[in-house]
């Protein structure tokens, strides 16, 4: 068995070893509200399931190093498999210090979503491009990672304080956001279920297309196209020709995966609403009815804290250190560039408002969010559709 071979089994391990602990997680709460006592029991052996699981991860990734020579942080697959690894780490350091269950019910199924989402995308190992051939690959994106990773977790208390204080049995905006927030948990889903169903029945449609540069290239679709590229051109086409044809900064192959993933997402939520027979955030309330929102609120605010300095030195202090080694200049209008500088802003003015002005449990809770989902926009919407220097981590 080669590395390469080794290195994809452990994370194997490592997704099925979150997925079990989750369970378990779940299993001591609901132990704990039947009971009215937290023995913790089911608690302990999730942890300890969650621990295996992160090792075996940290040996994918060691092992994919070794193989490739460079940190396995240099397209979509390895970037994003290292974000859910880091989140866990992040998760395991924050329970051994506040020893909150309820944290890995939220914290593992968003791992394991963000892990799956990486699945998808290609694996293979290829040669790194000129740009990419620096140490700075290395301390800028893993640097990056972790501080996402770590704002990721003041993310999972902020939807663990809202799924105890929001009222779900009245229609106001705060169950409609909060609702929307599953939802798109579950789009996430669809993506996974949409790409492997394709997948699995090897569709493939090739097409030529003109890229911004005005150079003929070729694509291949692996999902029936709804967007044509620009001026694009049957190659060899399967079933069904694209609707729109895009322009030339827009990647329209992924945007078709983007809305091939919120149909099917749709349709999975619309089924799982008419089985339940409730909203998806009534489903997760009496998990989290005994948690400290107190506590739950501390968390997020510490994550922050911790996660900001970080995400400040990865994505923009390093980030211009190897834009200037790579193209000659500090800074640039990338999209890249411009999300990583708007996810900045917006965490600074996170705590502006924490500190300055006492915007604290339901507030912050709400920010918290919102901040994620602009970390994910970048990662999923600026990666998927538009195209820039860092599009050669997009495949």
């Amino acid at each position: 068995m080669s590395l390469i071979d080794i290195s994809g089994n452990l994370l194997y391990v490592a997704f099925i070893a979150y997925l079990v602990a989750t369970l378990f997680f779940g299993g001591s709460i609901k132990q704990a509200n039947a009971t009215g006592k937290n023995t913790d029991k089911w608690g302990k052996l999730a942890i300890a399931i969650t621990i295996i699981g992160f090792l075996s991860q940290l040996g994918y990734f060691i092992t994919r190093w070794i193989h490739t020579g460079h940190a396995p942080v240099s397209n979509m697959f390895e970037f994003t498999t290292a974000f859910g690894m880091f989140i866990v780490a992040a998760f395991i350091l924050i329970y051994f210090i506040y020893r909150m269950t309820a944290l890995g019910l939220v914290a593992l199924p968003v791992a394991l979503l963000i892990i799956a989402y990486a699945a998808m995308f290609p694996n293979e190992v290829s040669p790194l491009v000129p740009s990419l051939q620096s140490h700075w690959l290395t301390i800028h994106v893993i640097t990056a990672a972790l501080g996402q990773s770590i704002l990721a977790i003041s993310a999972v208390a902020g939807l663990i304080y809202l799924l105890k204080v929001v009222d779900v049995t009245k229609p106001t905006k705060e169950r409609f956001w909060l609702e929307t927030v599953m939802f798109c948990l579950v789009v996430v889903v669809g993506f996974v279920i949409a790409t492997s169903t394709f997948n699995a029945m090897d569709y493939e449609s090739k097409y030529s297309y003109v890229d911004k540069e005005g150079t003929e290239r070729q694509i291949t679709y692996n999902m029936p196209p709804i967007f044509g590229m620009n001026e694009f051109k049957a190659i060899e086409e399967h079933g069904m020709s694209p609707i729109v044809e895009m322009p030339s900064l827009i990647n329209a192959k992924k945007l078709t995966t983007v809305v091939w993933s919120l149909l099917v997402g749709s349709i999975l939520y619309l089924l799982i609403r008419l089985i339940a027979r409730r909203r998806i955030s009534a489903i997760f309330q009496p998990f989290v009815k005994r948690v400290n929102l107190q506590l739950v609120d501390e968390i997020g605010y510490r994550s922050v804290l911790i996660g900001f300095p970080v995400f400040t030195l990865g994505a923009l202090i390093f980030a211009m250190i190897w834009a200037q080694i790579a193209w000659s200049r500090f800074w640039g209008w990338d999209p890249k560039e411009v999300w990583a500088l708007i996810t900045w802003l917006f965490y600074a003015a996170f705590l502006h408002l924490r500190l300055s002005k006492g915007w604290e449990g339901k507030k912050s809770a709400w920010l918290a969010l919102i901040g994620f989902g602009i970390i994910l926009f970048n990662l999923i919407a600026v990666n998927l559709i538009l195209a820039g220097l860092h599009s050669y981590a997009s495949n």
